[in-house]
């Protein structure tokens, strides 16, 4: 069970040339976090390894987003996200991911690889702004709503820019 952590206004701040990598299963559990994720996570790898991967989700990320990424990666397709996650001390840290299935000799998909680096800090406000939008719209609803009500605002506010979410987010 995941631990509760208060989330705290303090920002690790990712270095160009850092990368955290991390693996899991097909249900999201953690099965390899290099050295980089161990530390700015704030988790030592025993507790990452097994853990679902949402340990270090961030309070202040839509549930809509997460609903895009697994739904995109249930499908076979990469994905690229801007993450706030959450440190296990309360900190936080942003990351532009890609996210990618992985499998096996067969091409089953067997579990999920995830690649994260710096992201523009231009895009982090860019996107701060919109997951605000998409929280405060979340925090109406029951939570089994919170997905699609907030996946809605963010697909409307692409379909009026007249782009894709991949072209958006490789844009910001």
């Amino acid at each position: 069970m995941k631990k509760r952590v208060q989330p705290s206004q303090v920002e690790k701040v990712m270095r160009d040339d850092d990368f955290i990598v991390s693996k899991t299963d097909i249900q999201g559990r953690i099965t390899y976090g290099n050295l980089t994720f161990q530390q700015f996570s704030g988790y030592p790898e025993q507790e990452l390894l097994g853990a679902p991967h949402n340990i270090i989700r961030h309070p202040d990320m839509p549930r809509g987003i997460f609903k895009y990424v697994w739904d995109e990666l249930v499908k076979g397709n990469d994905v690229v996200a801007y993450v706030k996650n959450m440190a296990a001390d309360g900190s936080f840290y942003w990351v532009y991911a890609n996210m990618t299935p992985s499998y096996d000799e067969a091409k089953k998909v067997i579990g999920y690889y995830s690649v994260r680096r710096a992201p523009r800090r231009e895009g982090v406000k860019i996107i701060e702004t919109i997951y605000r939008q998409m929280c405060a719209e979340e925090s109406k609803v029951a939570i089994a709503a919170q997905p699609e009500v907030s996946l809605k605002i963010f697909k409307q506010m692409l379909a009026e820019k007249g782009v894709s979410y991949e072209d958006f987010v490789l844009s910001i």
